[in-house]
Parts: C-alpha cells; structure tokens; sequence
C-alpha cells in the first residue's frame, strides 16, 4: 500500500450550484450537485496529480456521505480518517454564480451551520499511522470555528509536529460557516503561529495582516517557511526561502472559479513532492513551482464543479507547453 504523502483535514461536502446565473438565491429554479469542500478537494487533486493522499473528515450517516466516500475510493484518496456521524447530516452549500463564473455563497438550506457532520470530526478517531508515514498535514480553517473540530485540528497539529510534518494552511476565510465570526481573527492567527506554509487570497492577507505583500506577511508571523498570495486575475505574489516574486494569471475561458484556489494548493503540494523542499531556496525553482501551481487553478476552473476539472499531471504539462509555446510565438 502507498503511503499518502499529505494529510488533508477538514469538510467534505456537495456544492450546490445555481444553474441559472446572475438570479437572487429566491429566483433559482434548480441547482446542479457538486462534490467539494477544500480539504477534500485538494485530497483529490493531489490524486489526480499522482501524489497520494488521504482525508480526515466527518460525514453523516445519509445517501450524501454514502456517495461521498464512494467518490473518494474511486479517485483513490486513502479514507481511512472519515468519520461517519450517527445523525449529523452531511453539509450542502448552496452557491449563486455569476454569467463571468464567479460565485457567492448562499447559506447552508434547513440547517444552521453547526450541525452538520463536519462539525464533528472527533479528535480521538485520527488515525496515528496515516502521520506516522506522511510528508504534509494542509489544513483550511473552517474547522476553527466548532469546538470539536477545532480540537481535532489541534490534536492533528500535535501529532504533525510528533512525527515532523510540513504544516500547510489556505485560509479559505468564509464567515458564513462562523456561528461568531468576531472570534476568527484571533483563533486563525492563533493558528497560523504552527504552520510551515501559508496561502492567502488578497482580501483574507489584507483583513489578516493589513498587507498583501508576502515578504511582510512572512516576516511577520515568523514561523513560516513561505507565503502566498493569490491575487485573481493578476496571479500570485509569493515569499518562499528568502526568494521573492510575482507569476502572472493564465488566460482561461473560465465557467466556474469553485475550487481555484485548491487547485492552486493542489499544484503546490504536488511540486514540493516533485522537487523537495529545500530546492525552494533556488529562485528558479520556486518560481516554477509557483507558476505550475497558478497553472493548476486555472484549470479548475475550466468546468463546473470543484472536482469536475482538476487536472491529471499530463494535461498540467501541455497546458504549460502550449502556453509557453504561444508566449514564444
């Protein structure tokens, strides 16, 4: 059996998208169903890539979670860490979209946020031998803002520091998952003291650390070994071993952006398993890195759902010949 090489903890869930864009959440007639949840999208990503990995998550006891970890076995992620809920129900989001493909999210259905399956990972079922054998523990900080959970992911941090795991952590700021949302700043800082790397969009680096520059945000927290910053269209800004610099977007027809900003994880983690991390320290490497990551995101980003586009490692190499062909033409 292979070893995953990185851990992803948190939600597994079914994104479900308005298939008319551009209407109020009371004028959409349908909504197309979508397996998603950023832990569990980069654990599938990374699959898909060709690097192992596994999924610590909670999911109810219901045809939803049943189809989930179905999904999950068939892309190959190991599941030894999924919890099943006794009467929690599985998470549905429901997601507005625009005619450009950009999303908002529009509540949770019938139920309050606090009592879905996810927000119950129970910190006494992890599974110690996936750590014993892994590389990387990535972590969102949804989980952060339900006791339990929260507790689970301080127990993973526990046993990613025992067996020495690279601690990753996206962001991934959204404050309607929080019954408080004042109490997010603290707890995210709190976290972001004990992890290696960190990937920000613009506006969470803004409203986390009141600057978009990685190099300020890095030497800030200290800790970290390297900083993100995706900037949307203009790409991504990035702090990694004393080198510094900025990669452009891809130019993509883009339907959906659900899932980009895993995606662009996904291409990270996949690329320090490719190179190892101290080639990070090269400037040429990082950038390339880097650029392979961007280059991932934007191809999720090609089709509806979070899961539907990620890419296989061939398709993110022709996609980068060809772009490089074209910029050479």
């Amino acid at each position: 059996m292979t070893h995953p090489y990185a851990i992803c903890l948190g939600e597994i869930l079914f994104d479900c998208l308005a298939d008319q864009p551009d209407k109020a959440l009371n004028q959409v007639d349908s909504w197309a169903t979508y397996p998603g949840g950023a832990p569990a999208n980069v654990a599938c990503g990374l699959v898909k890539l060709g690097t192992p990995a596994a999924l610590i998550s909670s999911v109810g006891k219901d045809t939803e979670g049943e189809k989930l970890v179905q999904l999950l076995q068939e892309i190959g992620v190991d599941t030894s860490g999924i919890q099943g809920h006794p009467y929690a129900p599985t998470r549905k989001v429901y997601v507005l979209r625009s005619s450009s493909g950009d999303r908002e999210f529009a509540g949770f259905g019938e139920y309050p946020t606090t009592e879905f399956a996810d927000t119950h990972i129970k910190p006494e079922l992890l599974p110690e031998s996936l750590f014993l054998n892994s590389e990387f523990l990535v972590l969102g900080t949804l989980g952060l803002a339900y006791p339990e959970t929260r507790q689970a992911i301080y127990q993973a941090l526990d046993l990613a520091d025992q067996y020495h795991l690279k601690i990753m952590v996206d962001v991934n700021w959204r404050p309607s998952f929080w019954p408080n949302p004042g109490e997010a700043r603290a707890l995210i800082h709190s976290l972001l003291q004990r992890v290696d790397f960190v990937k920000l969009s613009e506006e969470e680096a803004e409203w986390l650390f009141d600057s978009r520059d990685p190099g300020t945000i890095t030497y800030r927290l200290d800790s970290v070994e390297g900083t993100l910053v995706t900037l949307g269209n203009e790409g991504c800004a990035y702090y990694l071993s004393d080198n510094e610099g900025k990669v452009p977007a891809f130019s993509v027809d883009v339907v959906d952006t659900t899932g980009a900003g895993d995606g662009f994880v996904t291409g990270f983690i996949h690329q320090l398993r490719q190179y190892g991390i101290r080639r990070l320290q090269q400037p040429g490497v990082a950038k390339q890195i880097v650029t392979y990551a961007c280059a991932v995101g934007a191809l999720t980003t090609t089709q509806s759902g979070a899961m539907t586009a990620q890419p296989t490692a061939d398709e993110v190499e022709a996609f980068l010949s060809s772009y490089l062909h074209q910029s050479n033409e």
